[in-house]
């Protein structure tokens, strides 16, 4: 095997290894989940870890805390984002009262949010009821709540 390959396959494993890495552990800095990589048996460096997370679009989310850990972007399913243009479409504000997320949209358009956000994965949703502009959506406590709202924060920033 080439050398180009092998290098694409170990970036693979590594990129693998960080997206269960940060959903199973708060992490918070760039030298915390490169301690967690070496750990793994992954060698790698800051740098490296810098470059993984932007190639990842991780962002930070507060945690129950107020601290910032990394989440991985919410995955899209089609491959045209047409389920991220509907959120970003309807998309007003939004807000967190413990463990509900309100979303409020443009007038008659929650139910198509409401269904794009089910579509976009997020695991931390138990589920979401939508009326004309205002989607509930539930999580099992106030930090999966927070989680979720910075996640759809960046999704819209993307």
């Amino acid at each position: 095997m080439n050398d180009k390959r092998g290098e694409k396959l170990a970036k693979g494993a590594r990129h693998k290894e960080i997206i269960q890495i940060i959903k199973a552990q708060e992490i918070g800095t760039q030298e915390e989940l490169a301690w967690a990589l070496n750990q793994k048996g992954f060698e790698v460096t800051q740098a490296t870890v810098s470059r993984d997370i932007r190639e990842l679009k991780l962002t930070k989310v507060p945690d129950e805390k107020g601290k910032s850990r990394y989440a991985a972007p919410p995955r899209r399913h089609g491959g045209d984002g047409k389920y991220l243009g509907i959120l970003k479409e309807g998309f007003v504000a939004m807000d967190v009262g413990q463990n509900i997320l309100v979303i409020k949209t443009i007038s008659g358009m929650a139910m198509a949010v409401a269904a794009a956000l089910e579509k976009m994965d997020y695991p931390e949703m138990i589920g979401n009821i939508a009326g004309d502009d205002t989607i509930m959506c539930v999580m099992k406590n106030g930090e999966q709540a927070r989680q979720v709202m910075g996640k759809i924060r960046h999704a819209l920033s993307s």
